[in-house]
């Protein structure tokens, strides 16, 4: 009983910001393909493909910073009132243990997101089979799958800056996320980025847990 009321806390703090975000973020996968018919219809689909297939053209490069706008309005929306007067000290103070509640608000969030980009790349690659055949779908998925795991890594690392409770750090944890997040958004040629997503999938898996380093100290009450 108590696991469900701190779940539907969780819910309570994001339910809107959710919801928003996946309705602008589901528009703008729709307006891909507006472009897409737009360019197909005025440029022919064997001319369209040739330029896709052989010059680059990465079709789909309006979703890059979509899923990394959805990590960072959901940490956000998650982790900042934890913040204010210090609310997250009543979450440690139930009959619950501290990393066990940390854990369980990261894999709230996670699931959130899953959900999300879940519904968004199954929309893209849905529509895709409309207009493309499966050497150009295959290529986009390929690139845009780094891009999904941009939005994870930076859930995490928002949320980890976010409930830091020293400055310093939280400082070094900007750095840190400036540097790492970037990784993930590289450009390259469609399907050019499909040897790093294992390597990229595991250090977004090494991020997940990075809450619990600032958890531990606002346990400890550093400032």
């Amino acid at each position: 009983m108590l696991i469900r009321s701190m779940i539907f806390k969780e819910w309570v703090k994001v339910r809107w910001f959710l919801l928003l975000y996946t309705l602008l973020a589901v528009l703008a996968v729709a307006y891909i393909f507006i472009r897409v018919r737009h360019d197909i219809t005025f440029h022919e689909a064997n001319n369209y493909w040739y330029f896709i297939l052989f010059q680059g053209h990465s079709w789909f490069r309006l979703l890059r910073y979509i899923p990394l706008a959805g990590g960072l309005v959901l940490a956000v929306a998650q982790y900042f009132p934890e913040t204010v007067n210090k609310r997250i000290k009543l979450t440690f103070h139930l009959p619950v243990e501290e990393n066990r509640s940390l854990l369980m608000m990261m894999q709230f969030g996670t699931l959130c997101l899953l959900a999300c980009f879940l519904l968004l790349f199954l929309l893209l690659c849905g529509l895709s089979r409309v207009w493309f055949p499966t050497e150009i779908i295959f290529s986009a998925v390929v690139s845009v799958t780094p891009w999904f795991l941009a939005g994870f890594a930076a859930y995490y690392l928002a949320a980890l800056i976010i409930l830091e409770p020293v400055w310093l750090r939280r400082i070094l944890y900007l750095l840190v996320a400036a540097a790492f997040v970037p990784l993930y958004l590289t450009g390259s040629v469609p399907g050019g980025y499909g040897p790093a997503i294992l390597a990229l999938f595991l250090l977004t898996c090494l991020l997940s847990v990075a809450l619990l380093f600032s958890g531990y100290r606002f346990r400890k009450g550093e400032m």
